[in-house]
Formats: C-alpha cells, structure tokens, sequence
C-alpha cells in the first residue's frame, strides 16, 4: 500500500500562505472612520468572514467593495508524478507565450503572466462580458527531491507544460520503522 498517495506534497502552501496574510482581519476601530454605523463595520466584518471561508474551499475571495477583480484569474494547475518526474500543466487560453514568465525563487517555481483583452474599437457596444483579463501568478512549492536546474518548459495550444526532474539520490524524508514484538 502506497502511503503518499495518502499524503502528498503540498504544492500550494506558499501560495495559500500570501493569500490569507493579503487579508488578515485587522482591528475595527484601527482602519474604521469615526462616525461609521456599527452596521457598516459589521458588514466589512461579514465579508471578510465570507472571503476566509471561500479561499477555504479554493473558491477567490471577492474584494471589497467590489474595488478590483485582482485575484480571480487563476489558471488551472494539473500536477502528475512520475518515476523520474513531476509534470505540471497549466492551463491560459488566450495567452500568448511571450507573456508568461517562470522563475524560482529559492526552491518556489513562479508562473506569472497576463491575460490582455483584445483592442476594441469605439463602436463595439457589449451586452455581456464575463472573459477575465489581467495579471495572475501560481506559486508552487517544489518537492524536497525536484532538480531546479534542469527544469524545462514548454508551450503549446494554450497549456503551459513545465516538466521538474527527480533526484534519485534525494532521500525520502518518510521511512518506515519497525514495531518490536514485546
């Protein structure tokens, strides 16, 4: 029976680390101007309550107020282990390979990129906009064994494909000890 199935590496842990540090409640009275009605204040305090739960279940949190949609465009990630490798798929539609960027920084691979609207001219009226443009970023946390060196990448029809080679020398952290009889 193979046990890591059962616990995997998390991958996203800086990632869900930065996005409930970008909105830790902070004191009523330190950011509310004097005079607000305490039903106001309960409503920021309901919706940043709301926020929390949906990062919970990798829903976005809605900003405030509506003020900015940063945040909701997050491509799908897909993440395969092989016996050599770890293969992450990432999937952009309608982005263009030159603009997305990878780097690591210490042993996180960062997917940054942007989606950009197509130019429009003045004539277009719309009914219904519900594409999502704007800038995104993925930042994963890579396995103790992969080999950042040799990382390579590849783009195709709109998927992002980043193939992470394995240390075979790397070892487990996880080993098996043996219960003695009494």
């Amino acid at each position: 029976m193979n046990l890591q199935k059962f616990s995997p590496w998390n991958w996203f842990k800086s990632e869900n680390r930065q996005s409930q540090e970008a909105t830790a409640p902070a004191p009523v009275s330190a950011e509310t101007p004097k005079g607000l009605s305490p039903f106001w204040q309960m409503h920021r305090e309901l919706d940043r309550w709301m926020d929390n739960a949906m990062r919970q279940w990798g829903m976005p949190a809605m900003p405030e107020a509506f003020a900015s949609m940063e945040g909701l465009l997050k491509p799908s990630v897909d993440i395969s282990e092989r016996e050599d490798e770890y293969r992450i798929s990432l999937e952009v539609p309608g982005v263009d390979e030159k603009d997305v960027k990878l780097s690591i920084d210490e042993h996180r691979l960062l997917i940054e990129g942007e989606k950009r609207q197509e130019s429009t001219s003045k004539e277009d009226r719309y009914q219904r906009v519900e594409r999502v443009y704007g800038s995104f970023q993925r930042v994963l946390d890579l396995p103790v064994d992969a080999k950042v060196e040799d990382i390579e990448a590849s783009f195709d029809k709109g998927v992002l494909t980043v193939k992470v080679p394995r240390d075979k020398q790397a070892k487990a952290r996880r080993r098996e000890i043996p219960i003695q009889g009494r």
